[in-house]
């Protein structure tokens, strides 16, 4: 398992890019190919994928300056704070799913789709109904894509703090 885990680590925020870019991929692949519109909490959640992805980015040009490799934990330390927060951004959205608590009110269920029907109103001028945070379009294995999040959130944070353990070892 080392064998596999320790060239990940090494280049932690490469992975950590590679890893934002492929969950930005497929959240718009969903939505391109699968016809999901992100409701506010979705969209939140790409966001924190965003700022990960440049994190990471801006870790692997600095790391590489004159003297940057003093920072590949400081950079690895705040991707996983960044999972963190993506992961308390999903579990709050999978809460707001199974009705655990309520989600924004800017988010409530309304129905609806887009169909023709709907989108014929549109053009009348009818109120548009945006998806619902507290509704869940997709589920697999017993879980919502923001429950999927959550998970795969939650092991990059690890991955965050097992390469800031790993540059800890090395110093």
């Amino acid at each position: 398992m080392r064998r596999l885990l320790n060239p990940i680590l090494d280049r932690w925020r490469l992975s950590a890019l590679a890893a934002s870019a492929a969950m930005l991929a497929i959240a718009h692949a969903f939505q391109t190919f699968g016809g999901l519109a992100p409701c506010t909490l979705c969209l939140r959640q790409r966001e924190v994928y965003w700022v990960a992805a440049a994190v990471a980015a801006a870790g692997m040009v600095v790391t590489r300056l004159p003297r940057g490799e003093r920072w590949r934990l400081g950079f690895n330390a705040l991707l996983g704070l960044i999972f963190l927060v993506g992961m308390g951004v999903a579990v709050y959205h999978a809460g707001a799913e199974w009705k655990f608590w309520p989600g924004p009110t800017a988010c409530a269920s309304a129905g609806g789709g887009a169909s023709a029907e709907a989108m014929a109103g549109l053009l009348r001028g009818d109120e548009i109904k945006p998806p619902a945070c507290d509704e869940a379009p997709w589920v697999f294995a017993g879980l919502s894509m923001a429950g999927w999040n959550a998970v795969i959130s939650l092991g990059l944070a690890l991955m965050s703090l097992a390469a800031v353990l790993r540059e800890r070892t090395k110093r």
